[in-house]
């Protein structure tokens, strides 16, 4: 007989497999059980295009900037994700729905606001089935799409305005057209591989005549390229076979970014919004482009237009204009004059209207998507989205943890909890809250007292206490960087500011300009700890914004220090990355650097992360970003020697493709060389220090990665469109080996905390942040080879205490609990640490709802047809909330004690009341049945309004009571338990009398 995977066995196994030895790869189906859960927040973020269905009211489309694509069917109330495993990135540029085909969708991805934190797009995806499935159509390197057109009667006749590659030039720009659904595509108008196409539009009664946007949009590290002398407006008469560029009135010269309108109430008319270095505005043309008439240069309705120029007419109403800007403006009379409107948050993108009911409206801006169906006086929420766009994160050291951030564009940094932290009034998603700064964060948590948070606002460096509510500010030089050229600040702090907190000294802040500062009084005072670590490149240190308009917000302050990370190991070992290439590392707390690039390091890029591991001093590693210099490669690399030489960790074959950028790299603190990735695409793993990569995306919907934490046994990240996720207990890579045993394994479970909570285990209707139920997590992997019946059992001293099977025939005892799965791979079930409650008539509600075990040590068995064949312990914890409570082991043992005595009166009675019941039925109308009948109205509650509970109701009462929470009994639940059992025993004993002993 094979013998059994003992806990010091499979302990031996892992210890003796280093990550050094490890393959190329280690089998996915030791892990594949894992599983990320959302955890909020629920406040939307940007969203750059909109879309409704005339054909079905109340319909509707958004495309996030790194969230994919949702739908709403109940005007906004409630969002659903639709593109989650089918679309390569979660940017999205434009969708349109066929006219002639309400079901037929396109999706063009890649969003068309070039802000820094842009994400690219892959191409075009259609669906026939209102998204309830995609497919990729092609132009996968077109880059951003800013508008695709579908035929007004013909749904295999599209257009595409392609943008192309927001960093450097690409040919797969300008205008492409398919007449067979996306089979096929033409480019059918070009002008340069730099200048693309934007927006598109077709003549309301004319299919054949087309206008088009040209646009020259290209993004640097340090500044923002909107505008050439090639450019403008461009109309085609003959379905975009050939193209006529359109002057008549617009500027020319220097053109930037513009965007056009029709309404279907004056075929006519066309209106342009554009950016220009003479003359830019809105202008109309009455005559199908001929000529056009400047009609408005209002301050506001062109401002940043990089990343607006947005401009929409009223389908019945051509008069009624509206411009997407930073405000939402609105003109009734064509154009000439404009008043703001209000919108649910500011930042505006896109707006559909409904041309069958012109006051149901879908707008968009940087806080979400929002639905009015009265024109704009009332909206639906944008709280209902869970797609936020988050720069880093951060943990805190409380239980349960909580998760910190800046989020972009929505108010202050914010944080969400990882577990309910207590009864929400307003749901599982009313958790989320402020923690100061501003939406570019970071906000980060003092160790030992999450109470006080550092939090930085686009340099301004600040000190939120929440017991008081009050915010101070300490910024590093007092001096406002609007609007500055970097090259004439003494200090340049780019937006997202790194915040640091010594892992030696919870006392001790860094905070970064080019300089690394350091505080030791919480920021009151500063003392600058070294020279400018950074590239400090003369040609870049310039006004961003070219060549028309000027956009300086500190997004693109350049040379700055990005990534600042002290090692746990060694005290005074600093490491520091700048966005403009260089890593620095001092050796004795600040009082000498060294520059330690790696030498193989094209220069330029930024340096995302510096990561020093966890484990050995001078080991550290480096993620670059260099996709904003048009190189998408990976750059990771890692140091052993303080960076005296590096390894490269990305190289061609290592597992990570070639295009996928590398945001950041963290190395597990419970097993060396275990490091977790996180990519512009995904994540990734490796369990042999970086030398092989393999996917790690599992269930995560794609979208960036922005940044990674270990938080006790959970990896903890951070997306740029889709909020926090959590990964729970990811022990199963912890001990991951080189080839799956033949034998079944059982992982040893991490420690369980006795919690009481209520969760929502999956994401709700309108996206709710999941929190798994409480309980130990279990894992097991099987052998492809498996056969047989699969048992897991929980024992202390001897006792099977809960039992999980395989088997899938019900039994009273098994009632209740998880059928274990015998597929070849990783599974993993949860124990809710519940013993099995009262027995009960109807077989799915037997043996529900019991106490909690108290806290101990317990032994989890793997049997294989009735044989042991693993066993590993599991230590149950109380709540560490609880025990500062004052509840105590002994209060918690006597509440257990209690709790199953009231569970067997609970079973004894419904027992007794089903023996009554089957004797009453036999006996019927007879003297003894009618006897029966006063017994039986003793034991259950009658069928009216507001009835007295009986025996088994008031059972379940006390036991509701005692088992709410984690307390010493109150001696009134002793008193009444004992009322109850002589109430049992008086019905017994006339039960008994007529029908005979209850049988077990």
């Amino acid at each position: 007989m094979m013998r059994p995977y003992s806990l010091l066995h499979l302990s031996l196994t892992l210890t003796l497999c280093p990550y050094a030895t490890l393959g190329a790869q280690v089998d996915p189906a030791q892990f594949e059980a894992l599983h990320y859960r959302s955890v909020g927040p629920t406040q939307g973020g940007r969203v750059t295009t909109v879309t409704g269905v005339s054909a079905i009211p109340g319909t509707f489309y958004f495309g996030a900037t790194g969230g994919g694509v949702w739908k709403s069917e109940d005007y906004g109330q409630s969002w659903h994700n639709i593109s989650d495993g089918f679309l390569a990135t979660g940017s999205i540029g434009a969708i349109a729905v066929a006219p002639s085909d309400p079901h037929r969708l396109y999706v063009g991805t890649g969003s068309d606001g070039l802000r820094s934190n842009v994400i690219v797009g892959k191409g075009v995806y259609r669906s026939d089935d209102a998204g309830s499935t995609w497919r990729s159509i092609g132009l996968p390197r077109a880059g951003q799409i800013g508008a695709v057109l579908v035929h007004p009667t013909d749904p295999d006749q599209i257009y595409v305005a392609a943008i192309g590659q927001p960093f450097g030039p690409n040919s797969e720009r300008g205008v492409f057209r398919s007449r067979d659904g996306g089979t096929t595509w033409d480019r059918v108008l070009f002008l340069s591989d730099s200048t693309g196409a934007v927006d598109l539009e077709f003549a309301p009664d004319n299919p054949q005549e087309i206008y088009a946007s040209l646009w020259r949009g290209e993004r640097k590290p340090w500044t923002i390229i909107s505008g050439a002398h090639e450019g403008g407006v461009y109309r085609s008469r003959d379905g975009g076979s050939s193209w006529t560029k359109l002057g008549g009135g617009l500027p020319t010269g220097l053109i930037g970014k513009s965007d056009l309108a029709v309404s279907a109430a004056a075929p006519n008319r066309l209106y342009v919004l554009i950016e220009a270095a003479s003359g830019g505005g809105l202008y109309r043309s009455d005559d199908r482009g001929e000529t056009f008439t400047l009609v408005s240069t209002q301050r506001g309705i062109l401002d940043r237009p990089f990343y607006y120029t947005n401009v929409d007419a009223t389908p019945t109403n051509a008069d009624e204009v509206f411009v997407e800007a930073t405000r939402f403006w609105q003109s009734t009379d064509g154009g000439k004059t404009f008043r703001r409107r209000s919108t649910p948050h500011g930042d505006n993108h896109d707006l559909w209207i409904d041309p069958n009911n012109p006051n149901v409206w879908i707008q968009s801006n940087d806080g979400g998507a929002n639905v009015t169906r009265d024109g704009g006086e009332t909206w639906s929420s944008q709280d209902n989205q869970p797609t936020a766009e988050l720069y880093q994160v951060a943990v805190d050291d409380r239980f349960p943890y909580w998760l910190y951030a800046g989020q972009q564009d929505n108010g202050t940094a914010i944080a969400v909890p990882s577990l309910p932290p207590g009864p929400g009034p307003n749901g599982l998603s009313s958790y989320w809250h402020e923690v100061g700064g501003c939406e570019t964060g970071p906000a980060v948590p003092k160790p030992g007292d999450p109470d006080i948070i550092y939090a930085n606002c686009k340099g301004r460096f600040s000190r939120l206490n929440l017991r008081t509510g009050q915010e101070k500010s300490y910024y590093v030089g007092a001096m406002n960087l609007y609007g500055a050229n970097p090259r004439d600040l003494p200090y340049r702090f780019q937006r997202v500011v790194p915040i640091h907190v010594s892992p030696h000294d919870p006392n001790t802040v860094y905070h970064a300009s080019q300089y690394l500062h350091r505080s030791r009084d919480e920021g009151v005072t500063w003392e600058q700890i070294s020279p400018d670590l950074t590239a400090a490149t003369p040609e870049t240190q310039v006004i961003s914004g070219a060549p028309i308009t000027r956009d300086i917000t500190g997004e693109e302050y350049y040379s700055t220090i990005y990534s600042v990370r002290e090692s746990s190991v060694e005290a005074g070992v600093i490491w520091v990355g700048a966005n403009d290439g260089p890593i620095s590392v001092t050796r004795d707390n600040g009082r000498t650097w060294h520059r330690v690039t790696p030498p193989t390091l094209p220069p330029g890029g930024r340096v995302q992360t510096v990561e020093p591991s966890p484990h050995r001093a001078g080991k550290a590693y480096a993620a670059i970003l260099r996709n904003q210099l048009d190189d998408w490669q990976p750059y990771l690399y890692r140091t052993a020697d303080y960076g005296t030489t590096w390894t490269r960790l990305s190289s061609p074959g290592a597992g990570i493709p070639a295009d996928v950028p590398v945001r950041v790299v963290r190395e597990d603190p419970a097993r060396e060389g275990l490091l977790y990735a996180g990519t512009e695409f995904g994540m990734y793993v490796s369990f042999d220090d970086g030398a092989h990569w393999q996917s790690l995306q599992l269930d995560l919907p794609v979208t960036p990665v922005t940044d990674l934490a270990l938080a006790g046994q959970d990896l903890v990240i951070s997306t740029m469109g889709r909020g926090f996720w959590i990964l729970d207990d990811v022990t199963p890579l912890r001990k991951a080996v080189a080839a799956t045993r033949t034998l079944p394994i059982l992982l040893p479970p991490s420690p369980a905390i006795r919690m009481r909570y209520r969760s929502r285990n999956g994401e709700g209707a309108q996206g709710e942040p999941e929190f798994p139920p409480p309980g130990a997590l279990i894992d097991y992997l099987l052998p492809k080879e498996f056969s047989g019946t699969l048992a897991l059992e929980i024992v202390q001293d001897d006792r099977v205490l809960r039992r999980f099977i395989s088997d899938s025939a019900p039994t009273l005892k098994s009632s209740g609990t998880k059928r274990l799965e015998t597929t070849p791979g990783h599974h993993r079930i949860q124990w809710d640490l519940t013993l099995p409650g009262a027995w009960d008539s109807n077989p799915r509600q037997a043996y529900r709802g019991g106490p909690l075990v108290v806290p101990g040590l317990y032994q989890v068995r793997l049997l294989v047809d009735g044989t042991v064949r693993a066993t590993q312990p599991l230590r149950v914890q109380l709540d560490p909330r609880v025990t500062a409570d004052g509840v105590t082991q002994a209060h918690v043992e006597e509440q257990l004690r209690v709790s199953l005595s009231v569970v067997g009166l609970l079973s004894a009675s419904r027992r007794l009341l089903a023996h009554a019941e089957a004797a009453q039925k036999e006996l019927g109308d007879a003297e003894n049945g009618r006897q029966l009948s006063g017994a039986i109205a003793q034991l259950e509650t009658a069928d009216q309004i507001y009835p007295t509970p009986m025996l088994v109701d008031q059972i379940g009462y006390l036991s509701r009571m005692i088992n709410g929470a984690d307390q010493k009994l109150g001696r009134d639940a002793i008193t009444r338990f004992g009322a109850l059992q002589r109430w049992y025993e008086e019905v017994r004993r006339a039960v008994e009398a007529v029908a005979g002993p209850v049988p077990r």
